[in-house]
């Protein structure tokens, strides 16, 4: 493999670390990045480095050197929806858009296979972790938001506003809600309830 292809070996990094891998690894090769393309690039395609650096190079081979690679680009290359996905939904809950909450579920529905229930709800258990912590900071200037949850400045807008949508009480609540939805969606307690008629149930809960 060395001798004859492409050798790629990296220590594992966590998730809030691969956004800005994403944007080293594209900019070395003389492109561009925005952050909610190369977070919807983390959301779909997890830690896993060498999967991360093989899709990065097949949408380099569709666009010339310089070009930022866009969330169009990877909607339609990749497949993954820039307007439903877990990255939305995320969004849409900071702001309590019900509407755009239920709009992404609906679509998850038609699309199992493509946006299961349990990343959905650690994606939203990471994000209400992080709520929860955000209401514990004392220091709540932005560089050192951004440490403390382990998150990309540029994000830390949508956590302070998630904070103020959501009080300690609020978050703490909905961290027990996702709970509950996790083990139902296993099957306790919960022999026939579709995934989305679960999800549909817990954006009501957190939004109420």
């Amino acid at each position: 493999l060395q001798k004859n292809g492409v050798y790629f070996e990296s220590s594992k990094l966590y998730e809030n670390k691969i956004p800005e891998w994403i944007k080293s690894y594209l900019s070395e090769k003389d492109y561009k990045i925005g952050n909610k393309a190369s977070a919807m690039l983390t959301e779909f395609l997890g830690t896993d480095l060498t999967k991360i650096a093989g899709e990065l190079t097949k949408l380099t081979i569709l666009v010339p050197k310089g070009t930022e690679i866009s969330a169009k680009l990877i909607e339609e290359s990749i497949g993954i929806s820039k307007d439903y996905n877990n990255f939305e939904l995320q969004s849409a809950l900071m702001n309590k858009d019900v509407l755009k909450a239920n709009r992404i579920i609906k679509y998850f529905e038609s699309n199992p296979k493509n946006n299961p229930i349990v990343v959905t709800l650690s994606v939203l258990y990471n994000l209400f972790s992080k709520v929860l912590i955000y209401h514990s900071l004392k220091d709540k200037n932005p560089q050192s938001v951004a440490r403390s949850l382990g998150v990309n400045p540029y994000f830390v807008k949508d956590y302070q506003q998630a904070a103020q949508m959501y009080n300690l009480k609020n978050a703490v609540g909905v961290l027990d809600l996702l709970r509950v939805t996790d083990m139902k969606s296993k099957g306790y307690s919960n022999p026939s309830v579709t995934h989305s008629d679960l999800l549909k149930e817990l954006v009501y809960k957190i939004c109420s």
